[in-house]
């Protein structure tokens, strides 16, 4: 097993990389222009704060990256564990509870927050 620090053990990456996708696909195009927002997710491996893989969903532009937004500030950022981000992306975590419950933290917009739901992630296409 390869040390636990490198980021491709992320089982987030793979949710990003299927939303990669899905953003190019008709579908995608309509969330993009029904939510045109940016969202900085900001993932641990294992705590929140602790070995951050950043990501930008940026819902106006339609695409995800890796690393923190460059246009300015997003319009909220979220911070997860990885299994956390997982369970919320997956809608197997309502994400007003992993806020209550101090899994997910909220930088910025609480409106812009709102509108982050499982809803715009792609369903699983693969077992994760």
């Amino acid at each position: 097993m390869a040390n636990s620090t490198t980021d491709s053990e992320l089982k987030s990456d793979a949710i990003m990389e299927q939303m990669k996708q899905h953003l190019s696909t008709d579908a995608g195009k309509q969330l993009t222009s029904k939510i045109g927002l940016v969202f900085q997710i900001q993932i641990g491996p294992k705590k929140l704060g602790v070995n951050e893989v950043i990501y930008t969903v940026d819902l106006k532009k339609g695409e995800v990256k890796k690393g923190p937004y460059e246009g300015g500030k997003p319009d909220a950022t979220f911070s997860f564990k990885d299994e956390d981000f997982v369970k919320v992306a997956l809608g197997k975590m309502n994400p007003q509870m992993a806020f209550i419950r101090g899994a997910m933290k909220i930088k910025g917009s609480l409106s812009a927050a709102q509108k982050f739901t499982p809803d715009i992630f792609p369903k699983p296409s693969s077992k994760l």
